[in-house]
């Protein structure tokens, strides 16, 4: 006989894996304001069970405020620009005035300690509107809400990113784990577009990584 605690644990594990998610998603917003500490509550609270071994996923903690450092003390407040760095490669995203600025701005990240490589998805245009940003990041936690409900997706593997209606999935993942992730986002309200930015793993590698045995690499 299932006992009425037994039914309920699955439901109380998503509940919490979702909140833990929502919680890294405003991470962007807090850390402005307070980046030592809002870097130190993420990294405990996600790591755990991150398939990036510890040592890279500091690494990208450290490349994303290195490279954000850069971009600012070099224009101020003339851009505006996200840094999102997943197993070392850089994510690039947000509005530059000009062509030369979208150039250096790639430059300049490039040159951070650590980086592996860059996806610069950065746009020539005036600078987004905080009701639009705000409204990114309300996509960015629908999306991750839903991945935690549709329970096809490894939520915590899959990072998301969105800049004017446009959602960014990133992640060491299956192929059928990336088709399941950008189904999740391409039918959530309010996405424009998908663009997938994973690293693909085959089904043992992704086991492996998933149970590791002995101490977290």
């Amino acid at each position: 006989m299932t006992t009425r605690s037994a039914r309920t644990a699955p439901r109380a594990h998503r509940r919490t894996l979702l909140l833990g998610l929502l919680a890294t998603a405003t991470l962007p917003l807090l850390q402005g304001c307070f980046p030592v500490v809002a870097t130190g509550v993420g990294a405990g609270a996600a790591m755990v069970s991150d398939r990036r071994t510890s040592g890279t996923y500091v690494e990208d903690e450290a490349i994303e405020w290195k490279a954000g450092s850069r971009i600012s003390e070099h224009f101020g407040s003339n851009t505006h620009v996200n840094v999102t760095s997943y197993n070392r490669n850089v994510l690039l995203t947000g509005e530059v005035p000009n062509d030369n600025a979208r150039a250096e701005v790639e430059r300049l990240v490039a040159g951070v300690p650590n980086v592996k490589g860059t996806i610069n998805e950065l746009v020539v245009g005036p600078t987004s509107a905080l009701t639009a940003r705000g409204n990114d990041t309300l996509i960015t936690s629908n999306v991750k809400a839903r991945m935690v409900d549709a329970q096809t997706v490894p939520a915590h593997n899959v990072k998301v990113v969105t800049e004017a209606n446009v959602v960014y999935l990133l992640g060491l993942v299956t192929r059928t784990e990336a088709d399941a992730a950008a189904e999740v986002a391409r039918t959530s309200q309010g996405v424009r577009k998908v663009v997938r930015v994973f690293e693909y793993i085959s089904d043992e590698e992704a086991r492996r990584l998933d149970n590791p045995t002995g101490a977290k690499r």
